[in-house]
């Protein structure tokens, strides 16, 4: 069945994040990934982004230089052979993923596992929720809470 062209098929796109995230989780740049793999860092940006569909051969040559099995790539996906009570599973995926692809995400997470005391984590967990629930409150506007304001103020 043909595909509407409605953007980047999904699973491209998934495949991207995967080789985003791993690159990442190695400290390379696009720039050494895609001088390791005799390509431009645009073309990397364009995998990343699922832009492009990245073949088998290259998709391959990427799991070398990335040091992850082929499989890597695909984990995540729905697997219709999978049992559906999965669904929990890949949400908490999808979530650590997206804190790991924030800029401060590594840190904040090794940080946060480098917590002993179970007491503790949970008060950095209520103060993190608290903090995102003002932040989701609309604080926007409110110029006590913007560093930059004060100086837009002093120089006006």
């Amino acid at each position: 069945m043909a595909r509407a062209d409605t953007g980047p098929d999904p699973i491209d796109v998934h495949v991207g994040l995967r080789v985003r995230l791993r690159r990442k989780a190695l400290g390379l740049t696009q720039q050494s990934l895609a001088e390791a793999l005799d390509l431009t860092f645009q073309q990397v940006q364009k995998y990343e982004r699922g832009a492009n569909r990245i073949s088998a051969s290259t998709l391959f040559r990427i799991s070398q230089v990335l040091e992850v099995p082929v499989s890597y790539f695909f984990d995540g996906l729905h697997d219709p052979a999978k049992v559906a009570g999965e669904r929990f599973a890949q949400v908490y995926d999808t979530v650590l993923q997206d804190l790991l692809l924030e800029p401060n995400g590594p840190a904040l997470a090794e940080a946060f596992l480098s917590i002993r005391r179970r007491g503790i984590r949970k008060s950095v967990t209520d103060l993190v929720r608290a903090i995102a629930a003002n932040d989701e409150a609309g604080q926007v506007g409110n110029e006590a809470d913007d560093p930059s304001a004060s100086g837009r103020a002093a120089a006006e």
